[in-house]
């Protein structure tokens, strides 16, 4: 079996920051999935998980009330090892193009009273929550954007030489 794209790049040496992880062609254009590195894999704790799920429904609900992106918007939702998110847009956009949307987004965490869809009604975990851990992540990760924003490490997957495993798949540079 090939390895699937996201798991080729290495990840002991990604940084937090937002990069482009694939770009699929579609029948009305390109969609571009983005990885929005929140934390440092295999190198930081994985983000809380209840935290986690709160920025999940926080930010989404930013994202598709956004009047200049929210018909772009097709997807944000948790990575499976919470070091972050994918965030699926319509088009075709560098990372430093979504640049201040990510950071607005994260932003706009601070001012929430509660988290939106918490409810039994709206969420198949509702319990699990905890909107001022999510606070602390928003920014931290806000604070970390602002003071790198002009670090073009940010904005692209690290390169390193291809490596082969022992039995021989192949990883290659993102």
């Amino acid at each position: 079996m090939d390895l699937i794209p996201s798991f080729s790049v290495d990840h002991t040496a990604i940084i937090p920051g937002i990069f482009i992880s694939r770009q699929d062609r579609v029948d009305n254009g390109i969609i571009t999935t983005y990885d929005i590195r929140v934390t440092r894999p295999n190198r930081e704790p994985a983000i809380d998980v209840a935290a986690m799920h709160s920025l999940e429904h926080l930010i989404a609900t930013f994202l598709r009330n956004d009047p200049d992106w929210k018909e772009d918007i097709i997807y944000w939702g948790p990575m499976g090892c919470l070091t972050g998110f994918y965030l699926i847009l319509k088009g075709n956009r560098s990372p430093k193009d979504i640049y201040e949307l990510i950071l607005n987004a994260f932003k706009s965490v601070q001012s929430a009273k509660d988290v939106p869809g918490a409810l039994p009604e709206n969420c198949g975990n509702y319990l699990m929550h905890n909107l001022e851990m999510a606070k602390w992540y928003a920014k931290r990760f806000e604070d970390y954007l602002e003071d790198n924003a002009d670090n073009s490490l940010i904005f692209e997957y690290p390169k390193t030489e291809r490596l082969v495993t022992d039995d021989g798949q192949k990883f290659f540079d993102s």
